[in-house]
Protein backbone atom coordinates (compact mmCIF):
# COMPACT_ATOMS: atom_id res chain seq x y z
CA UNK A 1 0.00 0.00 0.00
CA UNK A 2 1.34 3.41 -0.99
CA UNK A 3 1.92 5.74 1.92
CA UNK A 4 0.50 9.23 1.79
CA UNK A 5 3.14 11.94 1.46
CA UNK A 6 1.28 14.91 2.94
CA UNK A 7 -1.55 15.03 5.43
CA UNK A 8 -3.76 18.02 6.29
CA UNK A 9 -5.66 18.07 9.58
CA UNK A 10 -7.56 20.82 11.34
CA UNK A 11 -6.30 21.89 14.74
CA UNK A 12 -8.00 24.08 17.29
CA UNK A 13 -5.73 26.80 18.68
CA UNK A 14 -6.99 28.04 22.06
CA UNK A 15 -5.86 31.43 23.34
CA UNK A 16 -5.84 32.26 27.07
CA UNK A 17 -4.25 35.32 28.69
CA UNK A 18 -0.70 34.72 29.93
CA UNK A 19 -0.74 31.06 28.88
CA UNK A 20 0.73 29.08 26.04
CA UNK A 21 -1.46 28.54 23.01
CA UNK A 22 -3.09 25.12 23.36
CA UNK A 23 -3.37 23.07 20.17
CA UNK A 24 -5.75 20.12 19.87
CA UNK A 25 -6.33 17.82 16.90
CA UNK A 26 -9.94 16.71 17.42
CA UNK A 27 -9.74 13.95 14.78
CA UNK A 28 -6.69 12.34 16.36
CA UNK A 29 -7.15 13.03 20.08
CA UNK A 30 -3.65 14.48 20.43
CA UNK A 31 -2.55 17.88 21.69
CA UNK A 32 0.44 20.17 22.12
CA UNK A 33 1.11 23.85 22.81
CA UNK A 34 3.37 26.75 21.92
CA UNK A 35 4.54 29.99 23.49
CA UNK A 36 3.41 32.01 20.44
CA UNK A 37 1.70 31.29 17.13
CA UNK A 38 4.91 30.32 15.32
CA UNK A 39 5.92 27.94 18.10
CA UNK A 40 2.37 26.54 18.33
CA UNK A 41 2.30 25.84 14.58
CA UNK A 42 5.72 24.15 14.64
CA UNK A 43 4.69 22.09 17.68
CA UNK A 44 1.43 21.21 15.93
CA UNK A 45 3.27 19.96 12.84
CA UNK A 46 5.63 17.87 14.94
CA UNK A 47 2.76 16.47 17.00
CA UNK A 48 0.74 15.66 13.89
CA UNK A 49 3.70 13.98 12.20
CA UNK A 50 4.55 11.84 15.20
CA UNK A 51 0.93 10.83 15.78
CA UNK A 52 0.42 9.82 12.16
CA UNK A 53 3.80 8.06 11.97
CA UNK A 54 2.90 6.05 15.06
CA UNK A 55 -0.42 5.08 13.52
CA UNK A 56 1.30 4.05 10.28
CA UNK A 57 3.85 1.95 12.16
CA UNK A 58 1.16 0.28 14.27
CA UNK A 59 -1.01 -0.42 11.24
CA UNK A 60 -3.87 1.62 12.70
CA UNK A 61 -6.51 3.14 10.47
CA UNK A 62 -5.86 6.84 9.92
CA UNK A 63 -9.12 8.80 10.25
CA UNK A 64 -10.34 11.19 7.62
CA UNK A 65 -9.78 14.81 8.64
CA UNK A 66 -12.83 16.89 9.46
CA UNK A 67 -13.76 19.76 7.20
CA UNK A 68 -12.78 23.15 8.60
CA UNK A 69 -16.38 24.33 8.33
CA UNK A 70 -17.62 21.46 10.51
CA UNK A 71 -15.52 22.34 13.55
CA UNK A 72 -17.26 24.38 16.22
CA UNK A 73 -15.13 26.79 18.23
CA UNK A 74 -15.43 29.06 21.23
CA UNK A 75 -14.73 32.79 21.18
CA UNK A 76 -11.06 32.31 22.15
CA UNK A 77 -10.42 29.51 19.61
CA UNK A 78 -9.38 29.42 15.96
CA UNK A 79 -9.27 26.51 13.55
CA UNK A 80 -5.97 26.15 11.72
CA UNK A 81 -5.26 23.69 8.92
CA UNK A 82 -1.96 22.00 9.74
CA UNK A 83 -0.01 20.02 7.20
CA UNK A 84 2.83 17.57 7.62
CA UNK A 85 5.19 16.15 5.00
CA UNK A 86 5.54 12.51 6.03
CA UNK A 87 8.71 11.51 4.11
CA UNK A 88 10.65 13.89 6.38
CA UNK A 89 8.99 12.46 9.50
CA UNK A 90 9.64 8.89 8.39
CA UNK A 91 13.27 9.63 7.56
CA UNK A 92 13.85 11.34 10.91
CA UNK A 93 12.59 8.24 12.68
CA UNK A 94 14.79 5.96 10.60
CA UNK A 95 17.78 7.93 11.91
CA UNK A 96 17.01 7.12 15.52
CA UNK A 97 19.97 5.87 17.51
CA UNK A 98 20.66 2.20 18.03
CA UNK A 99 22.98 0.57 20.54
CA UNK A 100 26.03 -1.28 19.24
CA UNK A 101 28.55 -3.25 21.25
CA UNK A 102 32.14 -2.33 20.43
CA UNK A 103 35.25 -4.20 21.59
CA UNK A 104 38.36 -2.12 22.36
CA UNK A 105 41.73 -2.94 23.83
CA UNK A 106 41.68 -2.08 27.55
CA UNK A 107 44.54 0.45 27.23
CA UNK A 108 42.65 2.35 24.46
CA UNK A 109 39.44 2.40 26.48
CA UNK A 110 41.31 3.72 29.54
CA UNK A 111 43.18 6.40 27.57
CA UNK A 112 40.01 7.65 25.87
CA UNK A 113 38.01 7.61 29.11
CA UNK A 114 40.80 9.49 30.89
CA UNK A 115 40.49 12.25 28.29
CA UNK A 116 36.68 12.39 28.56
CA UNK A 117 36.18 11.35 24.96
CA UNK A 118 32.66 10.69 23.71
CA UNK A 119 32.84 7.19 22.21
CA UNK A 120 29.55 7.46 20.31
CA UNK A 121 30.43 10.77 18.70
CA UNK A 122 33.92 9.63 17.68
CA UNK A 123 32.60 6.37 16.23
CA UNK A 124 29.91 8.22 14.26
CA UNK A 125 32.46 10.70 12.88
CA UNK A 126 34.87 7.91 11.93
CA UNK A 127 32.15 5.87 10.22
CA UNK A 128 30.92 8.90 8.25
CA UNK A 129 34.48 9.67 7.21
CA UNK A 130 35.01 6.09 6.07
CA UNK A 131 31.66 5.86 4.27
CA UNK A 132 31.68 9.21 2.49
CA UNK A 133 35.38 9.77 1.85
CA UNK A 134 36.56 6.41 0.53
Amino acid sequence: MKKIERYFYPAIFTYEDKQEIAVVFPDLDVATSGVDEDDALLSARECLGLALFGMEEDGDAIPEPSKLTEIKTEKNERVVLVDVYMPSVRMANINKSVNRTVTLPAWLNAAASERGMNFSQILQEALKEKIYNT
